[in-house]
């Protein structure tokens, strides 16, 4: 599975400007590097614009969902379309999404997690599950940023057969370290590919610390991005590997789920 990444640099509360950016973006990424599947950053239409949200967000996954499809089918692509502010029901979500290569939604996620620190939850409402779907012939998982530190969702998602999972992200360059370091800690735990993509550049007093990353069942890190520059990352990877991993080194046989007092 051949794969490219957008480290991108948002522009704060312009969608259809960001869409036009992703569209060059898939187009020429398409042309040159024929990648399998793309993938975007977290809330790469307004980024964390959050008191404007109700007024540049989309409704029911629209319009950036069907833009997505357009794209997919049009350069026979799938992508993680990562994620975007979407009001259902008159409640904000962080909405992440995954196309096919025909246009087909394969999967929908609302960010379970949202971040005290930057008082998502005054603005956003949280998404209630997660579960692994089927990209490309692949059993993935898709999360969002601030899940990245409940081990207990990644682990979930390999047990239930991930062999992938896609993090979109904003995450700051103030905790840059603990970006990196858990996403090895998320490879080499539930031993699966991680694959991520995160945003550069800044708003409202915060930066963004790129560092993009494909990560292999080992922890080795295969391609990371830069810490500031807009760019593409692309790489190939064999997910075949994951069972031989998983032979060798039987986390998943050796786990005692009853000893295990999580609440």
């Amino acid at each position: 599975m051949k794969i490219a990444i957008y480290q991108m640099d948002v522009i704060a509360g312009e969608p259809e400007q960001n869409r036009a950016k992703v569209q060059k973006w898939i187009e020429a990424t398409c042309r040159t590097d024929k990648p399998d599947v793309v993938v975007l950053p977290e809330m790469w239409t307004t980024n964390y614009t959050l008191p404007t949200l109700k007024e540049i967000a989309d409704r029911d996954g629209e319009p950036t969902t069907s833009f997505l499809q357009q794209l997919a089918k049009r350069h026979q692509v799938a992508i993680i379309g990562g994620s975007f502010a979407n009001i259902k029901e008159g409640e904000v979500y962080n909405s992440a999404v995954a196309i096919s290569r025909v246009g087909d939604v394969l999967y929908r996620y609302d960010k379970v997690h949202l971040v005290p620190m930057l008082d998502e939850h005054l603005y956003l409402k949280a998404g209630t599950k997660n579960h692994v779907f089927e990209i490309e012939g692949v059993k993935a998982g898709l999360i969002i940023c601030y899940d990245l530190r409940f081990p207990e969702l990644s682990r979930q998602l390999a047990v239930d057969g991930a062999e992938i999972i896609f993090i979109v992200a904003e995450w700051p360059e103030a905790r840059k370290a603990h970006w990196k370091h858990l996403q090895i800690a998320r490879a080499i735990e539930n031993q699966v590919y991680i694959v991520s993509s995160n945003c550069v550049g800044h708003y409202n007093g915060v930066s963004y610390c790129g560092t993009s990353m494909m990560i292999d069942p080992l922890g080795e890190v295969l391609d990371c991005g830069s810490e500031e520059n807009e760019e593409t990352l692309t790489k190939g990877i064999d997910v075949t590997v994951v069972p031989d991993i998983r032979e060798k080194v039987p986390v998943f046989k050796s786990r005692v789920p009853s000893v295990y007092k999580i609440h």
